[in-house]
Parts: C-alpha cells; sequence; structure tokens
C-alpha cells in the first residue's frame, strides 16, 4: 500500500508491476493465504524484509485471522496488534471483520467495519 507521494501510476493496458527501479517500497505488504500461509510466513515474509516493507500483513483465510508484522531495526519482522501503516488500526478489529464475513454479506460486515473505524479515535 502505498501512501502520500510517489504513489505508482501505470498507463492504461500497461501490467500493474511494481518495479522498485522506478517506485519506492510500499508501506504495507499484505498476503491472502488460503493454501499459502507457510509459503506467505516463511520465504515472503523474509523476502518483503529484504526489500525493507515496513509493515506486512497474512491474512489467513481458513483460520479468519490476520497476522500483521512490523519490520524492526534488526531487519526482521515482529508480530504487532495495532497498524502503524493505517494510523494505528487494531488488528483484532480485522479478525472480527472476517469472522463476521462468514456470517454475514460482504456489505454488511464491510459496513460494520467501516463504522468501527470512528470509534478508534474515542
Amino acid at each position: 500500500m502505498y501512501i502520500g507521494e510517489g504513489v505508482p501510476q501505470w498507463q492504461e493496458g500497461e501490467p500493474r508491476r511494481i518495479n522498485l527501479t522506478k517506485w519506492r517500497v510500499p508501506y504495507l505488504v499484505g498476503e491472502i493465504a488460503d493454501t499459502t500461509l507457510a509459503t506467505d510466513l516463511d520465504e515472503k515474509k523474509q523476502l518483503y524484509a529484504e526489500l525493507q516493507i515496513p509493515e506486512y500483513w497474512v491474512i489467513n483465510v481458513r483460520g479468519r485471522q490476520v497476522m500483521a508484522f512490523r519490520l524492526q531495526e534488526n531487519g526482521k519482522y515482529q508480530q504487532c496488534t495495532h497498524s502503524v501503516a493505517l494510523a494505528g488500526l487494531p488488528i483484532a478489529l480485522l479478525d472480527r471483520t472476517l469472522s463476521r464475513l462468514s456470517e454475514e454479506t460482504n456489505i454488511s460486515a464491510a459496513l460494520w467495519f467501516s463504522q468501527q473505524i470512528p470509534l478508534m479515535s474515542t
């Protein structure tokens, strides 16, 4: 995810690949893990650490869980409970939203999630 200046832009029809020789690294990368959980928590996590991506999320579809990691000064990721890239968003809120998706429609779960955002600042 890119925030602020330096956001990649593509021409119409151009493949939407991030060229790190042209663009800065994103603040946040997320992987959706259905059958790739082990790879996402090992090889991809190491790759993103080497690229110095500040925050990395793995969304475990089957476990309905979001695992968030923040890059430390030693170049290793440590699990975190709040996003830095998304202004302190509690990762537990994402877990609750995933749980709601199994019982509700996408629209109602998204609406519920959007209603929780203002509550974060109170």
